[in-house]
Parts: C-alpha cells; structure tokens; sequence
C-alpha cells in the first residue's frame, strides 16, 4: 500500500527537481553551444578560404566585392535581425541587466543567433576584418536563454554561463572562459551559479574537444624572456598596446553613440552608404597592407609565431584601422581575433628594438597588452593568450603587461568597450519596455 507523501517531502521532491532540472539545462546548453562554436569555427575557415580564392583571382575585385558585401550585410542587420550588429558581448552583458522578458529577447534569441551565424560568416566571405569569438558568446547566450524559459529568475545565470562557455570552445580555453564570465559579463564572483557555470564551460569544453580535437589555438610556444634587458619590452608593449587599445575603444565607442553634427545626422540617416563607405576603406587597407589584413588575422599571426618570422612592418597599424571601420560599420563581426593581431603587429614591430630577445615572446606582450587596452579585461587578457599559445613561462611577463595597458587605456578611455556598448541597449531596452 502507498502512503500519500507528506507536504514536507512534496516540497522537498520539488526542490530536488528543481534543482537537477536547472543542472539538466546548464549541461544540455553547454553541449549545444559547444557544437554551435565548432560549427562557427569551420564554417568560418571555409568562408576566410573562400575570400582567398576570390583574391587569387583578381586583388583589386575587393574594391566592388567588400564595400557591396558591408552594405548588404547592413541592410539585412537592420531589416531582419536588429540588435546583431557588432561583436554581440554588448548585447549579452545588457541581456543579465534587464529585467523585461521581450527586452531580454530582442537580445538574445535564437533568432539573433542564427542571424549572427549567417552575418558573421558572410561578413569573412566579403573580407571583413572580424572575428567570431564575440559573435559565440552571443549565439552562446541566445542558446542557454532559449533552454532557460522556464525559469526566467535563473535567466541573468545562463546567460553568464552560455557567454562563458562560448569562449571557452570558440578558443579551446576553459579557465578563459570562466575568468571571462567573472571579471568581463558578470563584474563579480557568484557562488550561487558559479558551479553551473563550471559544468556548462566543462560541457562546450568536451565538446568542441569532441567534435575538434584538443589544440591550442595559437599552437605551443615556449619562447620567454631571458636576459634582463628583454624585460624592457614589457614596460614599453603595456604602454603602446595601451594607448592604442583605449583609442580604438573610445572611437568605436563614440561612433555607437552618435555625433550631434551634420556628419553625426549623416551617419545615422544613411547607414547603409556608411556601411558602403567602411567597406571601401577595408578594402583600401587590405590593398595597401599586400592582402594581409583580411578577416580574423589568425593565419598571420600563427604562422609569424610558428616559424619566428617577424610580420610586415604595416601590419600593426592597417589592421587596426581595418578593425576600426568594421567595428564602426554596424556589421556583425567579432573583435576578439583581430584584437590579438593587431597586438600581434604592435609586438613584431617593438621586437625590432631588441635585436636578440625572441620575437614570439614580444609578439605575446604585444598580443595581451592590446588586448588589454580594448576589453579593459586585464585577468582575461593574460589568461586567454597563455592558454592560446599553451606558454606558462609568460605569465607573469604577461600579467604585467596586461595591467601596464590597462591602468594606461583607463587614461583614454574611462570604461571598457563592451560594457560602455552595452549602456545603450540596456537604456533601449528600458525604454521600450
């Protein structure tokens, strides 16, 4: 005979199902993003290997080619799938802060996800320098918010936990990815969530490891610093990679906000010849730098650290201005990769004041100082490039580089560029709620 169950155990049963149900949704997220990060990753290979064809062909196709692309690639944005402009962090971070479920939504869905994917891939296919590491996080955050529904008081927690694990199988870097979710999406530690957050970076991590293999994304480099006097590049990359950092985050910055002058009223009344116009400058850089510039900067930068090659002197400073107008543009695209080879070219071009230090290792403290100096992120800086390049003997060299650039960017730019983003979709959000 079955007794009926006290209301003490009834409550009891329900917590428990509760409580394995919310880990059920961490762990089934961590696997779906996992899988949409590898398959963003390849599809992203093949949309760069595409580009390259295309300039096999004829260099100067570009011209038509990028300009064309930026302004469909604008149009479509604005058309079908507002709010998936930009590298998409902006939008996860606002995500967490509101409270309003048709806000939340307009931020991350599954339809801003799949719109990213295509815009994302078709903004490499057109010679966008872009990265697809942002764009993970908010495909990740779409994922996990979509899963979790069903409980919308644990939704600021999956959306962490899908940012997290987003970098951490679009990098192949788990500790990155949790260092990311505390210092970058969240600002702080929450002992509540932060063991589910673990278990869905651990569930993408076995993923993408599945799916792709365990690697490290900027293959393994054992180079550091030797003599004393290499230590000067440490002082010097922090301060460049600094200054170069926070400008570029206080014009993107600026450009988000809007001008109130006729250039200002121009941009915003006509997005798409804008878009037109930050393509032809692409292209531009693309031309001058030898067809370098294009896309993610991965190839560059892995191969200059592969055989110890220094990169074209140029690199440095096209690449960022090729960032710079597709950030502005209002296309979809990441920052994370073209940030690295940016700082990559700053690096390579400091290492030439130390003829005998190994130029991998100057090219990291370019890397992470760069890096730095954008996300004002110091933690997750040094902790992603140490992973990416599986380089434990450049931690502390790296460390304080990162913190070097930071403290000097905070002097150009107050706040870092995705959380002074996402102010103004968590005011859009707030207004039309």
């Amino acid at each position: 005979m079955l007794w009926p169950l006290s209301t003490r155990h009834k409550r009891l049963f329900r917590l428990t199902s509760a409580r394995w149900q919310r880990r059920a949704i961490f762990l089934l997220g961590g696997i779906a993003v996992g899988a949409a990060a590898v398959a963003l990753a390849q599809l992203a290979d093949l949309a760069q290997h595409a580009f390259v064809l295309l300039l096999a062909k004829s260099r100067y196709a570009v011209l038509a080619v990028t300009p064309l692309g930026f302004m469909l690639s604008a149009y479509l944005t604005i058309r079908l799938f507002p709010n998936a402009q930009g590298s998409g962090i902006p939008q996860a971070i606002a995500a967490r802060h509101l409270t309003d479920q048709a806000a939340r939504e307009s931020l991350v869905s599954i339809r801003i996800a799949i719109g990213k994917m295509i815009l994302t891939l078709f903004g490499l296919l057109c010679g966008g320098s872009v990265g697809r590491e942002g764009p993970t996080v908010q495909v990740g955050a779409s994922i996990m918010f979509a899963l979790g529904r069903v409980s919308p008081r644990r939704q600021p927690g999956l959306i962490l936990a899908g940012a997290a694990a987003g970098v951490a199988a679009a990098f192949n870097t788990p500790l990155a990815g949790i260092v990311f979710g505390i210092e970058e999406m969240s600002r702080a530690f929450e002992t509540r969530t932060s063991s589910l957050i673990i278990a869905a970076v651990i569930a993408a991590g076995l993923t993408s490891l599945a799916l792709s293999g365990n690697y490290a994304y900027f293959g393994s480099s054992a180079m550091s610093l030797a003599r004393g006097a290499d230590w000067l590049a440490v002082p010097l990359c922090g301060v460049v990679g600094g200054l170069a950092g926070g400008l570029f985050s206080r014009v993107v910055i600026a450009m988000a906000r809007g001008f109130k002058n006729p250039l200002g009223r121009a941009i915003k009344g006509h997005p798409l010849w804008f878009a037109f116009a930050c393509g032809l400058a692409v292209a531009i850089c693309g031309l001058m730098s030898g067809d370098t510039i294009y896309g993610t900067g991965y190839v560059q930068v892995r191969e200059a650290l592969d055989h110890g090659t220094p990169l074209p002197r140029d690199f440095g400073v096209l690449k960022l201005l090729a960032t710079t107008f597709a950030a502005i543009s209002g296309i979809p695209g990441g920052i994370f990769s073209p940030s690295l080879a940016v700082g990559a070219g700053i690096g390579s071009n400091i290492a030439a004041l130390f003829h005998d230090a190994p130029l991998g290792a100057i090219m990291l403290l370019g890397m992470v100082s760069y890096f730095a100096g954008v996300v004002q992120a110091p933690i997750t800086a040094f902790v992603i490039v140490t992973e990416m390049t599986d380089n434990h003997g450049m931690v502390v060299p790296l460390m304080a580089a990162a913190l070097i650039a930071h403290f000097v960017s905070r002097m150009i730019c107050e706040e870092g560029i995705y959380h002074a983003l996402a102010k103004g979709f968590v005011e859009r959000g707030d207004a039309s709620a």
